[in-house]
Formats: structure tokens, C-alpha cells, sequence
């Protein structure tokens, strides 16, 4: 039954606890939802020319998007850093079949675990259990080529009377060679709370909150998604998460322009809305801490949320 979740989840996570809230911005008539035909129209042209487009290696990925006056356009995410970026800008069209082509410029997608955020509540402390989500945690042996690492014990799931702590593939099992530390991530090792890098890189600083269910989501779906199931006493069993509290059980469509908030290790509590709708976007994992690469996956079907100065995503 396991299997079933990455398929119901069908959106990547990045390492946090995510919350749909009411909308924030004033959105035009017929809510821009994947189901409003101008959306579907672009998605439409979406679906002729992306694989072409991302075939340059500048190109990270695509959308659906709004422009200023808030019109459904085709969003295209180019490398800032890449060599020939502006020339594959000027070679990109204007509109294809009467569908606007807006550019944006972006740093390459890849999975990373990165530093805490400053003051208000911690989410990097060791908690008395139960413990909250929405915080530091990882694999316990996390550490490797010189590094610990560690990400966001992010939401409960429940299947029957059995409950998991939802995190992400590249938090949980990505160690995936013996190189640098000689394991790998294997079921019932433990997940524990904080993760290595909150501890100094000393697993004795953290306790262990549950036990990895090694279920390798990558690079075969398109989930980006990992569970660990909990050890009785040591989770909250209503999912409470850092400075959100409880969620709500029901799930909601997507819309352009409705709010967004997070519950993370590396940035607390965060605020933002979503930007885009339908992304096909290239994200690349390594294959242990401050490890090589070791595959770049195509995403489908994800939603975009709005990174304005750096407040939402780290």
C-alpha cells in the first residue's frame, strides 16, 4: 500500500511541509485553475513544444503563468548562468499559436539541504516528544565526503492505522553509492530529529523519531518523496506542524495566485502564492552528502511558487 502514496501526492515536495490557504491575490473570472480554458489552452501549446525546448540544456523547464494583466502565458525557465543563455533567448518566439512566451531567468533546480533560519521559533532544536513536523531531520548517517546533511521532517501520513513521516527522497535515501562513507540508505535505518547538521554531525545529539521505509521514488516516478515510519511516542499523532499547527486532511486544486505557506528547517515559517500551473521542470540529485551527481530527473505536472527575494525556497 505504500506504493500508493507517491501516487496520490503526484506533486514533488521539496523539503518542507506545504499549506494551501486562501487566496491571496484577486484573480480574474473562472479561477485559474488547470481546468479554465485559457490555461488549458496553453498547456496545449505547452505540450508541443517543451520537449523540443528543453532539449537545449539551457532550458530547465515550463509553465503556465499569468503576465501583468494577469493572462494565462507559457512561462519558460532559462539557465542565468548558462554560456549561451541569451542566445537561446533570442532564438525563443514571442508566441506560438497566439500564446504569449514569457521568459525567466533562474538558477539550475537542484535538491538541496541548506542553513536554518534566524530568530522566532526553532525548527532546527531537539523537541521533547512528541515532536512537531516542519523541522530538522534526516537519515542518521547522513554524513559523508568531509559533510553531514539533513532537511525537513515535513507531514504526517496515514495509511490504515499505520503512521509515516512524509519527507523527501533526496532527505531520506539518496545516498545511493558506499563512497564517501561506505552505507547506503537502507530499510528500518533510522530517521531521526534533528538532522546530523543541526548536531554537529553527532547522532547522538538527536533521537530517533522513526524508521526508513526505503521505497526508492527516484528516478522512476515523478515524485520526489520519502517516508519513514514512526516510532510510537515520538510524533505528534494528529501532524501538528511548526507554527501552522494541525492541517486539514482534504486536499485542494491549485490555482494561480492563491497563498501558500511552509513549515521548514531551513527557512521557519515562509509565505508565498503560486506563479504557475503544469511544470515540466529538470531538478538534479546527487548520490550522497556533498557527493557527484547522480541523475537529473524531468518533473511533470508540478506547481510553481513564487521565490521573490529569496523568502520562500532555500
Amino acid at each position: 500500500m505504500l506504493n500508493t502514496i507517491f501516487l496520490r501526492l503526484g506533486k514533488l515536495l521539496a523539503g518542507f511541509a506545504l499549506m494551501i490557504s486562501p487566496m491571496a491575490l484577486a484573480l480574474p473570472p473562472g479561477l485559474l485553475d488547470n481546468n479554465h480554458p485559457a490555461v488549458q489552452a496553453v498547456i496545449a501549446v505547452q505540450k508541443t513544444v517543451t520537449d523540443s525546448w528543453m532539449q537545449q540544456p539551457e532550458v530547465l523547464g515550463t509553465a503556465v503563468a499569468v503576465n501583468e494583466s494577469g493572462t494565462p502565458v507559457l512561462a519558460v525557465y532559462v539557465d542565468r548562468d548558462a554560456a549561451k543563455a541569451g542566445d537561446v533567448i533570442r532564438d525563443l518566439p514571442k508566441n506560438v499559436r497566439g500564446i504569449e512566451v514569457q521568459v525567466h531567468l533562474t538558477d539550475k533546480f537542484r535538491s538541496m539541504k541548506g542553513n536554518p533560519h534566524g530568530g522566532g521559533t526553532s525548527h532546527t532544536a531537539l523537541q521533547t516528544p512528541p515532536i512537531q513536523l516542519g523541522t530538522s531531520g534526516g537519515w542518521s548517517k547522513d554524513l559523508a565526503n568531509g559533510f553531514c546533511c539533513g532537511g525537513t521532517l515535513g507531514s504526517l501520513v496515514q495509511i490504515g492505522s499505520t503512521q509515516y513521516i512524509l519527507s523527501n527522497y533526496h532527505v531520506f535515501e539518496s545516498d545511493i553509492v558506499s563512497g564517501g562513507n561506505n552505507t547506503v540508505a537502507t530499510t528500518g535505518d533510522p530517521i531521526i530529529q534533528p538532522g546530523l547538521i543541526d548536531v554537529n554531525c553527532n547522532v547522538s545529539g538527536a533521537q530517533t523519531v522513526a524508521t526508513l521505509e526505503k521505497h526508492t521514488s527516484l528516478p522512476n516516478s515523478n515524485v520526489d518523496c520519502s517516508v519513514g515510519k514512526v516510532v510510537t511516542g515520538q510524533v505528534k499523532n494528529d501532524g501538528s506542524i511548526l507554527e501552522i499547527g494541525t492541517i486539514s486532511s482534504s486536499t485542494a486544486g491549485a490555482l494561480i495566485g492563491q497563498a501558500v505557506k511552509k513549515s521548514g528547517r531551513t527557512t521557519g515559517l515562509s509565505r508565498s502564492s503560486i506563479v504557475g500551473l503544469n511544470a515540466t521542470i529538470s531538478v538534479t540529485y546527487d548520490n550522497e552528502c556533498a557527493g557527484g551527481t547522480a541523475f537529473t530527473k524531468t518533473f511533470t505536472g508540478q506547481i510553481v511558487v513564487g521565490h521573490k527575494a529569496s523568502r520562500f525556497l532555500k
